[in-house]
């Protein structure tokens, strides 16, 4: 693991890996109601007070060609001109241009658990605090109890989720919509029926769960309610 990595979750660079990677697992094994549970983050702007992952490599190259690319032009692309204050830093910032400060890739778990909005990491996953808005601590268990097994099934009517085709009885599975190891929880809301294949084939990913693109969502949802009002 990278060292800007290590350091923008909060280790010491010379922690290894091996205790890392356990105490990551330990942090979210209880979580507090992530946004997507509760449709609002219960943490708002304050988001913006937690650490950033740092740039990726090729994400570095490819700004610092860009610089040089101005700095030769004398301009912007945009056509505006490099005054010398600013000509004086962005020469600074092509020197002091270090490949190996930057990772070469950011693991999937971590990337997984940034703010989609603002892109620092969440205060769910940061602190793995195991709050809850009652006085009962949150439950976070793969167990399903039965009576949720029977209402989910009794609501899909035994079709697959996933393929849309009947599932015989030796060959149901339940699926967590909000992924288990994503905060989600064991209960009716967040389960559906499918197939083991299809559960097989699918990752544990909030791809289908959150916007990749938050701002453009939110448009498209006012958009449908202005509609909807004419």
């Amino acid at each position: 693991m990278h060292a800007s990595i290590k350091k923008a979750m909060g280790y010491g660079i010379n922690v290894s890996e091996k205790e890392i990677v356990p105490d990551w697992k330990k942090r979210t094994g209880e979580l507090c109601k992530p946004c997507w549970e509760l449709n609002y983050c219960p943490f708002g702007p304050m988001v913006e007070e937690f650490p950033l992952l740092p740039v990726i490599l090729s994400e570095a190259k490819e700004h610092n060609a860009y610089l040089k690319e101005i700095l030769k032009a004398g301009k912007f692309r945009t056509g505006e001109k490099i005054d010398a204050l600013r000509k004086a830093f962005l020469r600074k910032e092509v020197k002091n241009f270090k490949p190996k400060s930057y990772p070469s890739s950011i693991p999937k778990t971590l990337l997984e658990a940034s703010c989609k909005v603002y892109g620092h990491i969440c205060p769910v996953f940061f602190t793995a605090e195991p709050l809850t808005e009652t006085k009962k601590r949150r439950k976070h268990s793969r167990n399903i109890p039965r009576d949720v097994m029977l209402k989910v099934v009794r609501r899909d009517g035994q079709i697959c989720q996933e393929c849309n085709s009947p599932v015989p009885d030796n060959d149901v599975e339940f699926d967590h919509i909000i992924p288990f190891s994503k905060g989600g929880r064991s209960v009716v809301s967040n389960l559906r029926l499918i197939h083991k294949g299809c559960n097989r084939r699918k990752s544990a990913s909030l791809k289908n769960v959150l916007s990749d693109n938050p701002i453009e969502h939110l448009w498209e949802l006012r958009k449908k309610r202005k509609n909807k009002a004419v």
